[in-house]
């Protein structure tokens, strides 16, 4: 069993009075198994029914949702098709139908804005919303969430999960606390006992890289990671991402909602714990991190035609390049190939990585030029092989959107 570490920590300390007084409310709404539960509303026999939405049964691809009941035989998106079929032949297995949800997206987002004005689109089916000052016309936070998810119910018929704090990181975790159909409000004096039995897996932006580090020191949970002192997880971490998770783990985030956020750009990237000469492992690195950014421009709706990379050296020197391609993409394929391009004739200097970067900018204003995300596409013999596992489909179904199947070539 979890014990719950208790630390003397600063935001319980002086000054949190006033801060009850001054917080935001912040909520995000999370429409459960959207893709599935838009295809059981339209067909009442699949009801309660096992429903995978994705390739179909004997087709090379993945899964992109699975309904509730699906996920009782271990169904979870990004799993081959085949593998769920195994699981559960039984199962009504349906392409997706993207103009059907973009319709009842679109429908959900108009009632969000009944509640108020202040709403940031995550997702497709996800959104986080200000409901600070509400307390007047709506009531409570607890009435604020009940209300948003009475509406979305009584105008399309879907369930959805919605959490409410004092910032984005809270609520989002709020949301995912109790699905589906839940409701869960963190105040924040409540903050820190939420987040303290949380697997540090919870936290956002965590990938496998950081999770090994976090294994290897016996960080396992919120409150171990939050009484872990900062200057040593800065040694194993870096700087930068070990300040980001010790704020995570202390409940400190962005409280703001943007609507209609305009991003200029999408990257990530990763500090090597020592620094790194092999190629297959900078490789691998891109590899995830162009899984990464694709996933995050899927989600968006966005497609770019140039490609950065990121190269940091001992010292803190830093070099960028850039490559501009002949169509826009939002492919982690072509990002990873261009940015290994870019490594290999950039006239970079021939030093141990400390960091490498990709991201992606110069958006199409048109439909993205991209592979089915569903059906794997067929390659040639040489690149048969595809990565063992797939990324989320989006931030609605686990923690991300569907990462296309990348093949290696040469073991590489």
């Amino acid at each position: 069993m979890q014990r719950q570490v208790k630390v003397a920590d600063p935001f319980r300390m002086s000054g949190m009075a006033e801060a009850e007084q001054k917080h935001r409310w912040i909520a995000h709404m999370d429409l459960d198994a959207f893709f599935a539960s838009c295809e059981q509303l339209g067909h009442p026999e699949y009801a309660g029914r096992p429903v995978v939405v994705g390739a179909l049964p004997g087709h090379r691809g993945v899964v992109a949702a699975a309904s509730y009941a699906a996920r009782k035989f271990g169904i979870h998106s990004a799993m081959p098709i085949s593998e769920a079929h195994r699981r559960c032949p039984d199962a009504v297995f349906l392409r997706p139908d993207m103009h059907k949800y973009r319709r009842f997206s679109q429908q959900v987002f108009e009632i969000l804005a009944t509640i108020t004005p202040t709403v940031e689109a995550a997702s497709i089916d996800e959104a986080y919303l200000d409901v600070s000052g509400l307390d007047k016309l709506l009531g409570p936070p607890e009435t604020i969430g009940r209300e948003i998810k009475r509406r979305i119910f009584a105008s399309t018929g879907l369930t959805a999960s919605v959490g409410i704090g004092p910032n984005r990181l809270i609520a989002k975790l709020g949301s995912e606390h109790r699905k589906p159909d839940g409701l869960t409000v963190i105040t924040p004096q409540q903050v820190l006992d939420f987040l303290a039995p949380m697997p540090v897996s919870n936290l956002r932006g965590l990938g496998r890289q950081t999770q090994k580090i976090f294994d290897r020191l016996g960080i396992r949970t919120v409150a171990q990671l939050r009484a872990y002192p900062l200057a040593t997880l800065a040694q194993h971490l870096g700087e930068k991402a070990a300040a980001n998770f010790h704020r995570q783990a202390r409940g400190i985030a962005s409280d703001q909602v943007v609507p209609e956020r305009s991003r200029k750009s999408i990257s990530k990237e990763t500090t090597f714990e020592t620094d790194v000469r092999d190629h297959a492992i900078l490789q691998e690195a891109l590899r995830g991190l162009a899984a990464d950014v694709a996933r995050t421009a899927r989600r968006e709706g966005l497609s770019g035609s140039v490609v950065t990379l990121k190269i940091r050296f001992e010292g803190f020197e830093t070099h960028t390049r850039q490559q501009k391609r002949s169509r826009p993409t939002q492919d982690e394929r072509d990002i990873r190939k261009t940015a290994w391009q870019l490594f290999l004739a950039g006239d970079l200097p021939r030093k141990p990585v400390r960091l490498i970067g990709v991201g992606i900018s110069d958006w199409d204003t048109g439909d993205p030029a991209q592979a089915d995300l569903f059906d794997t596409p067929r390659q040639s013999a040489s690149s048969e092989r595809l990565l063992k596992t797939l990324d989320e489909v989006n931030a609605k179904f686990g923690k991300g959107v569907l990462q296309v199947g990348a093949a290696r070539k040469g073991g590489k």
